[in-house]
């Protein structure tokens, strides 16, 4: 293992996933952001709930959000109505065997989502088809569609109502870049 080769390893991941950071600051990501903070209070105001969906690592990312926003970010609060549809090993399981795993989100909106409610959706491709079904199942029952994804333009994208894109096809890099813009939203919602 050479030492001097792992050290800029090191520093190039940290400066590319600066400089994605960085251009969060530009006029329309941190419009998005303010967006997106601004649906979620006007749901919650209306008595409704977020549902939340995605794959892997977006699958704990949706769990991260939703702890966030049922217990509490910074401040003490009661507790809001986020769901991450990512949990329930019985559900995920019954629906991949009974139907298909691309079903396992859409039949879990078709259940729990209503008109009103808000779908967050997270696919660093913005073409993983589990997503894609469930956002085309919310849209179908009056949902809002927020979407984090990396570069655009993707099929997730076209169907949402509000996109957070992360300009990147690495997923590490996305992440952690979502990670900071649901780190500013909970920070807003609050």
């Amino acid at each position: 293992m050479n030492q001097n080769n792992n050290i800029e390893k090191i520093k190039k991941e940290i400066e590319e996933s600066i400089k994605l950071k960085k251009e969060l600051l530009e006029k329309e990501n941190i419009d998005r952001i303010l967006s997106a903070a601004l649906m979620i209070k006007k749901c919650l105001e209306n008595k409704k709930k977020v549902l939340l969906c995605g794959n892997g690592g977006s699958a704990a990312d949706c769990q991260h959000f939703a702890g966030e926003m049922v217990g509490r970010f910074k401040k003490e609060r009661k507790p809001y109505p986020f769901i991450s549809l990512t949990t329930d090993t019985s559900i995920l399981t019954s629906i991949s065997n009974d139907y298909s795993f691309k079903k396992i989100f859409e039949r879990q909106v078709e259940c729990l989502g209503e008109k009103g409610d808000i779908l967050i959706c997270f696919s660093t491709s913005g073409e993983s088809e589990n997503i894609l079904l469930a956002a085309h199942k919310g849209k179908k029952v009056g949902m809002e569609i927020i979407s984090f994804t990396g570069k655009e333009p993707n099929s997730l994208s076209k169907i949402s109502s509000l996109t957070l894109s992360v300009p990147s096809e690495d997923t590490p890099r996305i992440q952690e870049v979502h990670c900071l813009i649901y780190h500013i939203i909970c920070s807003l919602v609050e």
